[in-house]
């Protein structure tokens, strides 16, 4: 098939160099403009767009696909099929219709569940037990079109928004495989979207600030699901600490009248009484230090039971 790629983050990268192995004929990369990266402020080019220069295959760019020149371009590529996965921009119709098969997404969800930017962190946060990957039809909505196929996985109950992405990007590829020579034998399986749906949106810092009123489960759930980016994070003697690995266990006795957010055991990890149950912090990172253990950052820090952790 002659595919036009359209991806950009590294999740994107293990599918585009699957269609290149199984030999599909790829007549355009297309991803996201490059990027000032770091203090210095040196470009910085999406992972999709390295991998295409490695691969020696022709590179797009366009601010927005939906410009009328890049639609021509497209035109003259005359593409069998798009494949579009965390591309970062909707496309429109003009686009959808002009490939000869349409546009195929790589979704990292159970569709229609976690339609939206972030659905692999989501569903971490949200304790969901399982996930997985839906080749879709892409249609003018968001994460609406028909799905073609897909793959489960289970969330593992000390699972990170790190290492599930890291297992959902190299399922995409196989299963694409499949769908798309369904699609060239004529034999592929629509099934509309139906029942419960919800929106992953996207990620932004401020979904990591703790909020030490909700339970201890749900914080555990957030620091998981917000490792490695963009983090889960609280304040503590006017400084920021990340947190980044936490279990739950459940108030002694003596604990029980403690406020949220208040330090009340310190060892090998630091415990902190919550809205529900308490949290035991055993990996963190002050503002300005390396990530480490509990009983390493006690050794340096001044904290004491009876401490207040808070919202930033």
């Amino acid at each position: 098939m002659r595919i036009l790629f359209m991806g950009t983050p590294e999740f994107s990268v293990p599918t585009l160099q699957c269609l290149y192995d199984a030999g599909h004929e790829i007549v355009g990369v297309v991803t996201q403009p490059d990027k000032p990266k770091g203090r210095g402020g040196a470009v910085s080019f999406p992972p999709v767009k390295e991998r295409a220069l490695a691969l020696s295959l022709p590179v797009y760019q366009p601010r927005r696909v939906r410009e009328k020149e890049f639609i021509q371009t497209v035109e003259q590529l005359a593409p069998d099929v798009a494949v579009v996965v965390a591309f970062g921009q909707i496309l429109p119709q003009a686009f959808l219709d002009i490939p000869r098969y349409g546009c195929i997404n790589v979704h990292a969800s159970l569709l229609p569940r976690y339609r939206g930017a972030a659905p692999i962190q989501r569903v971490v946060i949200d304790g969901e037990k399982e996930t997985g990957i839906t080749i879709m039809q892409m249609d003018a909505g968001l994460d609406t079109g028909d799905m073609l196929a897909q793959e489960r996985i289970a969330i593992a109950a000390d699972e990170t928004g790190g290492s599930l992405h890291d297992k959902l990007m190299v399922m995409g590829g196989p299963l694409l495989l499949t769908v798309l020579k369904e699609i060239e034998e004529g034999r592929e399986v629509r099934t509309p979207q139906t029942g419960e749906t919800c929106y992953a949106s996207m990620l932004d810092k401020a979904l990591g600030n703790v909020d030490w009123n909700d339970g201890a489960d749900r914080i555990e759930r957030l620091v998981r699901g917000l490792n490695p980016w963009p983090s889960a994070y609280t304040r503590w003697n006017g400084k920021t600490i990340k947190l980044w690995k936490a279990f739950v266990r459940q108030p002694q006795e003596a604990e029980a009248a403690a406020e949220p957010g208040t330090v009340v055991r310190l060892g090998e990890t630091i415990d902190v009484r919550t809205g529900e149950g308490v949290l035991q912090i055993s990996e963190l990172q002050l503002e300005g230090k390396k990530r480490m253990d509990a009983a390493a950052f006690l050794r340096g820090a001044h904290m004491q039971a009876g401490d207040k952790f808070a919202r930033e």
